[in-house]
């Protein structure tokens, strides 16, 4: 998911109905400019060169989605199309984590069979969680500590402080961090072959 303003101005994109290096691209209304999906950046075009600006983003089902935001509306152009999301991932699905010019893509297979991976992305401490098909992507550090996590009951604690978070929304619910929030990382998905090739110098992580 990608913040579609540039200097400013707010653009729009629709499917240019082409792949490049066997994956989507979009086209801007505005220039006409063909841009890369895996890359957020304009490939061809008077606005080439141009990277938009990755936004933090949830992998999760829509009965997941739909309970904790009951009140939520489909854009969709075919509601008959509907159950085709109920199909599961490819076991070469991965979701990547990109921060501060540093990639690393994790099999979601593997995410959810461990459920909790502490990891350090370059001098980033992250910490990503997977269970119940949700995924997410976490800054493990507040501003005066490093935190490290055990998994009790579907919920996270901390060994600093003891306090109990809530994997989903990354928030402390009790204990001495109550109301404090792990910064979201920004992810993409992608089959495990596109991802090494849009981001070759990205690691794909492996069990320890």
């Amino acid at each position: 998911m990608h913040d579609r303003r540039i200097d400013g101005k707010t653009y729009t994109f629709g499917n240019a109905s082409t792949l490049f290096m066997s994956a989507m691209t979009w086209y801007d209304h505005q220039t006409n400019s063909i841009w890369s999906q895996p890359w957020g950046r304009a490939i061809r075009g008077p606005l080439k060169g141009i990277q938009l600006f990755l936004l933090p983003s949830q992998v999760t089902t829509w009965d997941n989605w739909r309970t904790a935001h009951p009140n939520t509306l489909v854009m969709t152009n075919d509601i008959n199309l509907m159950p085709n999301l109920r199909h599961k991932f490819r076991p070469d699905f991965v979701i990547g984590v990109i921060y501060e010019s540093q990639a690393r893509a994790y099999p979601y297979e593997l995410a959810t069979a461990e459920t909790l991976i502490q990891d350090t992305l370059g001098d980033t401490p992250i910490l990503i969680w997977a269970a119940n098909n949700d995924f997410r992507a976490y800054i493990r550090r507040l501003p005066d500590q490093i935190l490290t996590f055990q998994l009790k009951d579907d919920m996270l604690i901390d060994e600093q402080t003891n306090t109990t978070w809530d994997p989903i929304r990354g928030l402390a619910i009790s204990g001495p961090l109550t109301g404090q929030v792990l910064a979201t990382l920004p992810t993409i998905t992608a089959f495990a072959d596109h991802w090494t090739d849009f981001y070759p110098n990205g690691e794909i992580y492996s069990a320890p």
